[in-house]
């Protein structure tokens, strides 16, 4: 089965992280996380295809948490408001 090479998986994440640079937010950055860490275990053992998804899912899961706490803004909220227009003076 296809999914069972690690080169599979590399060329996933390198997809996702390209498609990250098109569609920026830090979704498909996590998964890109899960899929090379599945490719470079597929380097050294050969685990079944839904312990595969499970570890895929789970550092995944890791990596998105992980990136929303380090690259969130600081300035309590994410949305820029403004109290005045500047064309109203």
């Amino acid at each position: 089965m296809i999914w069972q090479f690690w080169w599979v998986w590399v060329a996933g994440a390198i997809g996702l992280v390209i498609l990250e640079l098109f569609l920026p937010g830090y979704i498909f950055l996590g998964f890109a996380v899960g899929a090379a860490s599945v490719g470079l275990l597929l380097l050294v053992a050969t685990p079944p295809l839904p312990w595969l998804v499970l570890i895929f899912a789970t550092v995944s899961l890791i990596a998105w948490f992980a990136m929303r706490r380090f690259f969130a803004s600081s300035g309590g909220g994410q949305v820029k408001t403004f109290r005045h227009d500047i064309n109203e003076d």
